[in-house]
């Protein structure tokens, strides 16, 4: 007998778990214009949020490794299986959770030859319960327990004034069917957290909307104190598209694309840095590991032995010098061949010796011994009125680190061409050259060191 009372109680705790588990998913929304059907639910009438119809098999991932890597790409694209159209239907869905409902049965899925019948009878007779493996065919409907439905105050986009509307549509450099890139001011975080009242994707999630039923996404990163371009998917495929891009651009880097110029994905780096480097231009190949301090309170990443370090992560920078100065900084250009977290900032200060100004986390001893540059001869306060960082005239600088130029596939083309037919020779993609001004307390402190006009720099680039 207590066996049997034990096996019923965890029998039952069981099933709480998992009727737990369902009312939770309940809190997160959709996206897909789904529709609600009655059904038949575990044996008792209930109701289906059934998906949009399965109408292509591109896999945005493999779309992204396509456009990346198109000598080496198999054109037989991998079969877009239920799990990965729930997932793309339902982007607010963490992906534990829709895995979860596979585990519990409780996905089903329409054939194409119900999808066209309008008698329930015959529905609910081709409902039939799908793995999370199973390929998908054309027409093909998932049906989601209700539980998931779309939640209304989740989805209402944050409020946003007027002023700050107009303040982030002033900042957007250019918007298609696919993406958004914005000019990102220095000193506004990109994401939300602890004592972030307002973000960058915040923001855009109101102002950057416009008739999109989905808010912009991010794609990459910027520090809170660096500015430059920013990338943000219009749609949950786009979005997975680059952010393929961008992931597999890291994961596949190597020493061999240095000095390539065609290179999909490009990134350049403006930095106005303490001292001048060894050598006028070269490769940086180090590895990266986060490091705990204070006992955990905080963090900083730092140069590792990647033989000794399980954890390390390899970063490749290739940089050059733009401009040198009588005052001791030099203007370098900085280009990502990885993209890990802090990199550009670490490299300059552990392997150049050569901290970016304004950066008091890496360079805080470049920093003990700061003195501000005097105006002397340079009367052009007036002419940065609007700035919201500190040029080197200032005792604490604001972060000279700006993300200048990028150069970025076509994505949106790509995507209408794939619409069309899965086999699209995507070698020849057109790119989108993306270049973002100085912001004004790096035009000033540019102007400040004598560096002349910045389109002269611009020309030597290009010619």
């Amino acid at each position: 007998m207590t066996e049997i009372a034990s096996l019923f109680r965890r029998s039952s705790l069981r099933a709480a778990s998992d009727a737990i588990f369902l009312l939770r998913s309940s809190l997160y929304c959709t996206s897909t214009g789904a529709v609600v059907q009655r059904g038949n639910l575990q044996g008792k009438e209930g109701k289906w949020l059934t998906l949009p119809p399965f109408t292509s098999s591109i896999d945005p991932s493999s779309i992204g490794k396509e456009i990346l890597h198109p000598s080496s790409s198999n054109h037989e694209r991998e079969p877009t299986t239920a799990l990965k159209w729930v997932l793309r239907c339902c982007p607010q869905l963490p992906r534990s959770l829709v895995q979860k409902l596979f585990r519990l049965r409780q996905v089903r899925r329409e054939s194409s030859s119900s999808a066209s019948s309008s008698e329930v009878q015959v529905q609910q007779h081709q409902r039939r319960r799908v793995s999370a493996k199973t390929v998908m065919e054309y027409g093909d409907r998932i049906c989601l327990p209700i539980t998931v439905k779309e939640s209304q105050s989740a989805e209402r986009p944050g409020y946003c004034t007027e002023d700050e509307i107009r303040f982030i549509r002033s900042i957007e450099l250019y918007k298609d069917p696919a993406i958004i890139v914005v000019n990102k001011p220095a000193g506004m975080p990109v994401q939300g957290g602890i004592g972030i009242r307002k973000s960058l994707d915040a923001l855009a999630a109101t102002a950057l909307r416009y008739d999109y039923p989905d808010p912009p996404r991010l794609v990459h990163r910027l520090d809170r104190d660096s500015s430059g371009i920013l990338v943000m998917g219009r749609t949950q495929t786009s979005t997975t598209v680059l952010h393929s891009i961008f992931r597999e651009k890291t994961v596949g880097a190597s020493v061999n694309e240095v000095g390539t110029s065609d290179r999909i994905l490009q990134r350049r780096y403006w930095a106005l840095v303490f001292g001048t480097p060894k050598r006028p231009e070269g490769l940086i190949s180090a590895p990266l590991a986060k490091v705990a301090l204070d006992d955990g309170k905080s963090e900083r990443i730092t140069i590792v032995d990647d033989r000794q370090n399980p954890s390390s992560q390899h970063a490749i920078t290739e940089y050059r010098v733009i401009k040198n100065s009588d005052h001791g900084f030099t203007w370098l250009e900085l280009s990502p061949i990885t993209g890990r977290k802090h990199q550009l900032r670490v490299h300059c200060a552990e392997v150049l010796g050569t901290p970016i100004v304004g950066d008091f986390k890496y360079g805080w001893r470049a920093h003990r011994k700061w003195k501000p540059i005097s105006l002397s001869n340079h009367n052009r306060v007036d002419e940065y009125p609007e700035s919201n960082g500190c040029s080197i005239t200032e005792k604490e600088p604001t972060l000279h680190l700006h993300c200048r130029h990028m150069t970025l596939p076509d994505v949106a083309h790509a995507l209408e061409q794939l619409q069309f037919s899965s086999h699209q020779d995507l070698s020849k993609l057109g790119r989108f050259n993306f270049i973002a001004p100085l912001p004004s307390h790096m035009q000033r402190s540019w102007d400040l060191l004598n560096c002349g006009p910045v389109e002269e720099i611009l020309g030597s680039q290009s010619s």
